[in-house]
């Protein structure tokens, strides 16, 4: 079976900086005009308070993605 595009929400995401693992893809930005990606979305690292807000993600923008492999998304934040 072949891919139609990225599956972003598999994916787990480190930052190599510190080598944390921040955890997955919750959600994808995007600009509608152009149809680009702008940023990626993971949840904050406050589990139990994000059931009741979701200030606590993590925006991170597309320039601070540095490799996109089979099941892994490094970042540099």
């Amino acid at each position: 079976m072949q891919d139609k595009g990225l599956d972003f929400k598999h994916k787990e995401v480190v930052n190599i900086t510190d080598g944390k693992r921040l955890g997955y893809v919750q959600d994808v930005c995007a600009d509608l005009e152009t149809g680009v990606i702008t940023s990626i979305i993971v949840p904050g690292s406050n589990k139990i308070m994000s059931m009741f807000s979701s200030n606590n993600d993590i925006v991170i923008p597309w320039k601070n993605i540095k490799c996109i492999g089979d099941d892994l998304i490094l970042v540099e934040i």
